[in-house]
């Protein structure tokens, strides 16, 4: 019917605008591209190019997109909907209760003291904030507006400050529980429960937070750097009183590890429970008579983490929509398997060639789309590669390898948007310290691999192959730091 097919036309350029508006191009060119190719694809299948079977390769491609399941509604929109809003939801929540900077405060007592303090605060802190932050460069821009001029005040140069929190905030969105909401994406993918790839995230992370803190640590030794004086430091008996902010945090970790509930109602009662934290800080706060109020909770500042919550939300869920578009091409033109064959054929079946391949892949395509989007295009396009049984990697390590590289396109150049982020708050020359944020992060280049060659590293396998695989990696990935350094 030509007016379903003018409403579905509608439709996808309503929703390629809202991307225009709150995403960015870069999705849309990959988007772009793929339809384009969809349409010549159909084409390649008609008698001749006229009026009569453009329309029949119009009605099929948007039919696919708009009216199926494989296509803008498909699994990323369906994920979104029912756990991701809700987690991001909860972020903003924290944010506004003052748990981010408890982080913070935390990560400057752990590190602040030591040498170069300052940049190890800017790691620590991003890890921590990154596990509820839906985005690295939000992430960079949150945390980086404190960590990065005090690490130029201690003497490291703009790019690197800025090159040290974009790369800490990016691997934000590896670090479990949320992983930048992906992990919800991949437990669908992967047909496992939440809290297993969790888990099997945990060992990964640590290795990417690992070099980067040892990178940082050899670089403040190479400059004779200092730390932030001990007496400008968070004391802990100061902190110690103020650990109760974690409870909605801990609170949802056991709800969703325990499957008592499901994710969706676990996210609801943690922002339940990160509203009566507050309301206790609060009480708090005025006992002790503070006159720190920056952290106080008020009617404001929940309506102000709803709104923050959903625009954040809508956000990811057109990257979700635009994702779902770009997944619906793929299918519609068998592009996948295409792909499948070109990478098999040209690595002769050896797989570190198919690997390397599929990290290009993975970076070309991930370049400024956001951690969700970018997962469901990596498991769409990529992940089938590396499962086939001429390369025969196991579903887990495949899906992990190419969300990894997916994630790392934020500060590779020449669209490092977590890098540029962090150049902008360092004023620094952006491709500069997007050069030094990918120096800095090599440990995510690696670690791939090692997870493909040594499944324990995810957890796989009995519990002395993995602590044996844990050890010698963070072996592995101090002295790649150490050779960088």
């Amino acid at each position: 019917d030509p007016f379903m097919v003018a409403i579905a036309i509608i439709g996808v350029l309503a929703l390629m605008e809202l991307c225009r508006r709150c995403v960015g191009v870069p999705i849309l060119c990959v988007a772009g591209v793929l339809i384009v190719y969809a349409f010549i694809n159909q084409l390649s299948y008609a008698d001749g190019v006229n009026a009569a079977t453009l329309y029949d390769a119009l009605k099929t491609i948007i039919y696919k997109l708009f009216y199926t399941t494989s296509g803008v509604i498909g699994t990323p929109i369906n994920v979104c909907y029912t756990y991701i809003v809700l987690f991001i939801i909860f972020g903003a929540f924290l944010e506004r209760t003052g748990i981010a900077n408890f982080f913070i405060s935390f990560a400057n007592r752990i590190a602040g003291w030591s040498s170069g303090g300052p940049a190890k605060v800017a790691v620590i802190s991003s890890a921590l904030c990154g596990m509820v932050s839906g985005s690295s460069v939000g992430n960079t821009v949150t945390t980086g507006s404190v960590t990065i001029p005090l690490m130029k005040k201690t003497g490291y140069k703009g790019e690197f400050a800025g090159a040290v929190e974009g790369a800490a905030s990016t691997g934000g969105q590896i670090m479990p529980p949320i992983m930048g909401a992906a992990a919800f994406l991949m437990a669908e993918y992967m047909k496992l429960p939440y809290a297993e790839v969790a888990v099997k995230a945990i060992l990964p992370a640590i290795l990417y937070f690992t070099g980067i803190f040892i990178a940082v640590h050899l670089e403040a030794k190479k400059l004779g750097l200092k730390g932030i004086p001990r007496e400008q430091l968070p004391r802990v008996r100061q902190l110690l009183p103020k650990i109760y902010l974690l409870a909605p945090l801990v609170l949802l970790v056991v709800m969703v590890s325990t499957n008592m509930y499901t994710m969706a109602f676990s996210a609801a009662i943690a922002i339940v429970a990160a509203v009566a934290v507050g309301l206790v800080n609060n009480v708090v706060e005025i006992a002790s008579k503070s006159s720190n109020r920056e952290d106080f909770l008020t009617f404001g500042k929940i309506i102000d983490a709803l709104e923050g919550g959903a625009k954040g939300s809508i956000t990811v869920a057109v990257a979700c929509g635009v994702a779902g578009i770009i997944s619906g091409c793929i299918t519609v033109t068998g592009l996948a398997s295409k792909l499948l064959s070109t990478i098999v054929s040209l690595s002769g079946g050896h797989m570190i060639i198919a690997l390397a391949l599929t990290m290009l892949c993975c970076i070309v395509l991930g370049m400024g789309v956001p951690t969700t989007a970018n997962y469901c295009i990596m498991a769409s396009t990529c992940a089938p590669i590396l499962m086939s049984p001429q390369i025969g990697i196991p579903r887990v390590c495949a899906h992990f390898f190419v969300f990894y590289f997916g994630i790392v396109a934020d500060i590779t150049p020449p669209v490092a948007l977590a890098a540029y982020a962090g150049s902008a708050i360092a004023k620094a020359p952006p491709m500069r310290t997007a050069f030094n944020a990918t120096r800095l992060a090599i440990a995510a280049f690696i670690v791939p691999y090692m997870f493909v060659y040594q499944p324990a590293l995810l957890g796989i396998g009995e519990t002395p192959e993995i602590i044996w695989a844990a050890i010698t990696a963070i072996i592995g990935v101090i002295g790649i730091a150490g050779t960088i350094y």
